[in-house]
């Protein structure tokens, strides 16, 4: 397996591995995360869109957009991690794992402070990253359960880069920040309760 860059005729490929992995939960969901991808493309915000290539197929995709964090002296370019998606019949074998620390090596390539995600505690936590909220990062809904919200500090962050994180209006238009009833209750107790 290759981690690469996607190219533009993976295209098809990468939204059929981002609805696969997604549509775990229910088809319409997994359509959901890939309409947000090709928006979050389409807007012009994607930093990085890398996938794993297995004996030339597309068995997962991670992509890094663009954000801000709102710190008191500017607005700060930042790096999101998402949507990390790995089609269901080649997950567990460290693609996901790899996929992530791909693109945290692209958000230090940019040249940003910082990469942010929404996800699993326990499974992100374990690939390098640790609570937002631990080191003065505030999500950007409240919705967003704390656990959740979780960051890696790259070289070039200062002590005074610290704020809430600000996504791009895409992520708004397609609901995709934060945790809407009636998947709050459930995942709240997978990932903590809201701050």
């Amino acid at each position: 397996m290759e981690i690469r860059v996607a190219r533009p005729e993976d295209a098809a490929a990468v939204r059929r591995a981002v609805a696969a992995a997604f549509g775990a939960e229910t088809a319409e969901h997994g359509t959901q995360v890939a309409d947000l991808w090709d928006a979050v493309e389409a807007a012009g915000h994607v930093r990085a869109s890398l996938v794993a290539d297995g004996d030339g197929a597309v068995v997962g995709h991670v992509g890094v957009s663009h954000a801000w964090v709102d710190a008191r002296p500017a607005l700060v370019d930042v790096a999101v991690l998402g949507p990390l998606s790995v089609r269901p019949e080649a997950q567990r074998g460290g693609i996901g794992t790899a996929l992530v620390a791909a693109a945290v090596e692209a958000a230090r390539g940019l040249g940003v402070p910082a990469i942010f995600l929404e996800g699993a505690p326990h499974y992100y936590g374990a690939r390098g990253f640790r609570k937002a909220s631990d080191l003065g990062f505030a999500p950007a809904s409240a919705r967003t359960p704390d656990a959740a919200f979780q960051v890696v500090v790259l070289d070039t962050h200062e002590e005074w880069m610290t704020g809430r994180l600000v996504y791009r209006d895409v992520w708004w238009v397609h609901d995709s920040t934060g945790l809407r009833d009636p998947r709050l209750a459930e995942l709240e107790g997978r990932f903590g309760r809201s701050s």
